[in-house]
């Protein structure tokens, strides 16, 4: 399976592209705008139009290095072209939420001498979870980083990304960042590092903002244990959860 197009090309949210192989109510594109899902992050929702009539995307399965289009309509197209569509306001809450979760992280890794996550959750109604491996953390400490989350989006940091050998990315420390998930390698073996410039570096497949300052400030809304060591943050986009 090639790179996701989206993890390129993140603004590009209606592609002129070509059906390669279709069956009842599933079909491959040629190029896919749509982000699959995964590593706790939604997939995109959307639309493919073609002449004489449109469906709605309603999921997809990865299936022998393909990635299959599920439609909401069980139409069989014949291949040639159409035109995906990507839920616009969907993708920018999967980036607003996927990049505060970055932030989150890093202060958490800083000020918690290097604790890993061991699980990450977005939501669609503007919330998301991380859970971090910090069995002796006081929960107000944790709390107290909210004022730090919003100055880092208030300084509109640049994001960006690059690949990395895997070798390279398990020797730098601090790059991987999970206590038991390998970061998903690109189909040429590479591992994808996202930047917080100025304030983070960490492996990760997902969708992010160009800058911090696009995300809306977010608030810590609850801090749960979880077993005994995995401290839970539900954090939450102003306006959103």
């Amino acid at each position: 399976m090639a790179r996701h197009y989206c993890l390129d090309n993140p603004d590009t949210l209606t592609l002129a592209t070509t059906v390669t192989e279709t069956a009842p109510g599933r079909l491959l594109l040629d190029e896919s705008p749509f982000y699959p899902g995964g590593g706790g992050q939604l997939p995109d929702r959307g639309l493919l139009r073609w002449t004489g009539g449109e469906s709605r995307i309603v999921g997809f399965e990865a299936q022998g290095g393909k990635l299959w289009h599920l439609l909401e309509e069980p139409v069989e197209l014949p291949p040639g072209p159409v035109e995906a569509v990507v839920d616009p306001v969907f993708r920018q809450l999967m980036r607003e939420l996927h990049t505060g979760l970055h932030v989150v992280n890093a202060l958490v890794y800083q000020s918690f001498n290097g604790a890993l996550v061991t699980g990450v959750q977005m939501n669609e109604d503007g919330s998301a979870r991380i859970d971090f491996d910090l069995p002796e953390a006081d929960n107000d400490r944790l709390r107290a980083l909210e004022p730090a989350i919003n100055d880092v989006i208030r300084q509109n940091l640049p994001v960006r990304d690059a690949y990395v050998t895997e070798s390279a990315a398990f020797d730098e420390p601090g790059l991987i960042r999970s206590r038991s998930v390998a970061p998903p390698p690109a189909p040429d073996g590479t591992i994808r590092i996202v930047e917080i410039v100025g304030l983070d570096r960490q492996a990760c497949g997902g969708t992010h903002l160009a800058a911090t300052g696009a995300s809306r400030p977010i608030r810590i809304l609850k801090i749960d244990n979880k077993g005994r060591h995995n401290r839970r943050l539900r954090i939450g986009l102003d306006g959103a959860a």
